[in-house]
């Protein structure tokens, strides 16, 4: 009886469903007062324990709240009290996915009916390009797309505001004021043009969906791959070509300019790859040497305002040989590029020129590009002389293979 103002609500709140009874009360973001007790510094006495443990009461007490039935909602579920999930209380449970391909589909479906589009727009391909995304995101997506068309002056929305809009919302916005020098982009084109060339050449890789040297972001571009359908698990070969990708980009650099011209721009593709290896070793038990064994990291948590690292559940010896499975797979990704760049140069050559003179490609452009040696028919101007002074190929001493 004696407690706070927040376990006082919780009373007044079921005396009230008792009384509106048969009703259902809806309580969002549970966690806010449902957090495991004995974690804070009040021992056990502060106000939201007190709440939690009203709430506890009151959903089984010795007097049964016939009529009245309770939701709540949370994001968190894994910091809940165990109290709160017993038979009884909240112990049924329904988890709310993010949506599947089908799904986004058919909430992009709610969302347009507000907007004006042009018949170009297919919505599956737009949910087919968004995996992860939520509800939110995905109405987010289509304010975007309004929104550029609208800046446009455009009375409809067409596919390709969906395309930025999907570009703005994963990737940030385009820095075009950025200025960067004929050698920078030289530099990223081939950089982009590595990954892409052993993308394509990769089998259990995904498709390229859009390769670009406009910087977006923190990125100074970048090449976007898109799933044929949404992944709920990957296959060692799988996970192989994703690390060749990753190194595509600095093996292009070597290749081309040398290792003394190297930059840090690969830097987070270093880390993607790294962070991938680490997984496959230490938790899918992907690697021949450590065996399907699941081997714990070193943590930190904080524990009264200090960060405390865990004890690492392995020893030295181990550690050791966990190092160097994750050295020798990041290094399988590296040859893998090489071998591919080294074999693939004049296409390399190619699609770096071509990212040079139009910026953006699709997947289809790269993939007619390469294999077909055509040329996007909405996007002249790409014969451009290489002896040419203003050439930024010419002016770094290279003289790549290209057909006109």
């Amino acid at each position: 009886m004696f407690v706070g103002v927040g376990a006082s609500r919780v009373r007044d709140m079921f005396e009230q469903g008792k009384k509106n009874a048969p009703c259902i009360i809806f309580i969002d973001e549970i966690d806010a007062v449902g957090r495991s007790r004995g974690a804070g510094l009040g021992g056990g006495n502060d106000e939201r324990e007190q709440t939690l443990n009203q709430l506890l009461v009151e959903m089984d007490g010795f007097d049964t709240n016939e009529g009245v039935i309770i939701i709540a909602a949370t994001n968190r579920p894994d910091v809940l009290d165990p109290a709160l999930l017993r038979p009884g209380r909240f112990d049924r449970q329904v988890v709310v996915a993010n949506p599947d391909i089908i799904g986004r589909e058919k909430i992009l479906k709610v969302h347009v009916k507000k907007i004006k589009m042009a018949p170009d727009v297919n919505l599956r391909t737009i949910a087919r390009g968004t995996p992860g995304f939520s509800g939110a995101d995905l109405a987010n997506l289509v304010n975007e797309a309004a929104l550029l068309a609208a800046r446009k002056n455009k009375r409809i929305v067409t596919l390709i505001e969906f395309e930025e809009a999907k570009d703005k919302v994963m990737m940030g916005s385009e820095r075009r004021s950025m200025v960067m020098t004929e050698e920078e982009k030289t530099l990223t084109a081939y950089h982009e043009a590595g990954h892409a060339i052993v993308t394509i050449n990769e089998s259990a890789a995904y498709p390229i969906h859009k390769a670009t040297i406009i910087p977006r972001g923190r990125a100074l571009g970048m090449v976007m791959q898109l799933p044929e359908r949404d992944e709920l698990s990957q296959t060692r070969e799988q996970l192989h070509a994703q690390l060749a990708i990753a190194m595509g980009g600095r093996v292009a650099e070597e290749i081309i300019f040398g290792e003394d011209k190297v930059t840090t721009g690969a830097a987070s593709d270093i880390e993607q790859a790294t962070k991938r290896a680490r997984a496959m070793v230490m938790k899918a038990g992907l690697s021949k040497e450590l065996g399907p064994v699941a081997y714990g990291e070193n943590e930190e948590e904080v524990f009264l305002g200090r960060s405390v690292a865990k004890q690492q559940n392995m020893s030295e010896e181990t550690a050791r040989k966990v190092d160097s499975e994750i050295r020798k797979i990041v290094d399988k990704g590296y040859e893998r590029a090489r071998k591919i760049l080294t074999e693939k140069i004049d296409d390399l050559h190619k699609l770096a020129k071509a990212l040079l003179t139009y910026e953006t490609l699709s997947g289809d452009e790269i993939e007619n590009l390469i294999n077909k040696n055509v040329y996007p028919t909405d996007k002249q101007g790409l014969k451009v002389d290489d002896e040419d002074k203003g050439s930024a190929l010419s002016s770094m001493g290279l003289k790549p293979k290209i057909v006109h």
